[in-house]
């Protein structure tokens, strides 16, 4: 791929204008090109596609805008490089280096601030980033089974958890090998703390489906919920042996080692391969990712061990500011 460059030039008379005046708040061209993004994603579809897809249409979304975010923090910067810059026939010139390559740092740092930005405020890609893989080889062919299956999802939609178990009861009492039913029943046990109805649910699914990777992933949250940890460990290495190399399973560990384990190092280090992973896939989890690394950063800090994160950091490849 060829990587192009854009010079631009501007010519400004001395003392002619306050640059300060002129240049673009860039906390509000941010905000402006994020709620285009943010309509932009409003209009990815959803149901039945892979998550792959899902996340692919986010990140073009979100890259249809760095270009203009980039052209803005350039200008913003022109103030700071008229200071020095050289004089052609009593005006000032300064080059402005436009790099249009998306692997260029000035690419990344734009559209990382237009990520950070939409994962905070812009639902729709919230929504999206949350969104599950739909199978219909997961769902019933039995319409009675459907029939309480639809009762209790609208029943969770009102966070009425008792009425969603009783209909997911009955669902999977219709049809046993309906895994999706077994799959959001153990989230309702898990919603009113019965955490081992929970596991039983989540087991029920991968008894059917060993691949079900939405149960795997929500074992090990249901032990962090009965704050057992090393099973929680235990459980993220068993969907790493089915999803080998797969991020959730280092953001997770990384989570558990530095919130539930005080392990900080252990935590930074698994966190870091996911974040890696994420910006790899173009993922907007990589924002959650980075905002641990801070977090730990933090913590590392305060125990005088900003050399051993850094250490970290640089095996992990990663130049975390």
């Amino acid at each position: 791929m060829i990587k192009k460059t854009i010079t631009i030039l501007l010519f400004i008379l001395p003392f002619s204008l306050s640059f300060s005046q002129e240049k673009p708040d860039e906390k509000k061209i941010i905000q402006e090109l994020s709620e285009n993004a943010c309509k932009c994603a409003d209009s990815i579809a959803l149901s039945n596609r892979k998550k792959e897809d899902i996340i692919k249409d986010v990140h073009e979304c979100i890259d249809k805008y760095t270009g203009a975010l980039q052209l803005s923090s350039l200008l913003s910067g022109a103030e700071k490089l008229s200071e020095t810059a050289p004089e052609v026939n009593g005006k000032k010139q300064i080059n402005l280096t436009f790099n249009s390559d998306k692997n260029s740092k000035q690419y990344i740092d734009n559209y990382n601030k237009l990520e950070r930005y939409l994962m905070q405020n812009c639902e729709s890609v919230k929504k999206a980033t949350k969104t599950t893989e739909t199978n219909y080889d997961k769902f019933s062919k039995n319409e009675v089974a459907v029939d309480f299956y639809q009762k209790a999802v609208e029943a969770s939609k009102k966070e009425n958890w008792k009425e969603a178990i009783q209909n997911y009861e009955q669902a999977v009492k219709t049809d046993s090998k309906f895994i999706y039913a077994w799959d959001n029943l153990g989230i309702c046990y898990r919603r009113v703390g019965e955490y081992d109805k929970a596991l039983n649910a989540y087991k029920q699914s991968l008894a059917i489906d060993p691949k079900g990777k939405m149960p795997l992933q929500n074992i090990a949250m249901t032990y962090i919920y009965k704050k057992e940890y090393q099973k929680a460990i235990d459980a993220y290495n068993d969907l790493d042996k089915v999803y080998p190399g797969d991020p959730e399973v280092y953001y997770g560990m990384g989570q558990t080692y530095f919130s539930y384990l005080k392990n900080s190092e252990k935590g930074l280090d698994y966190i870091c391969k996911a974040y890696r992973i994420y910006t790899e896939q173009k993922s907007p989890y990589r924002s959650d990712a980075e905002t641990i690394i801070g977090h730990i950063y933090k913590s590392m800090k305060e125990e005088n061990k900003v050399d051993k994160f850094n250490e970290i950091l640089k095996n992990n490849k990663i130049d975390f500011e």
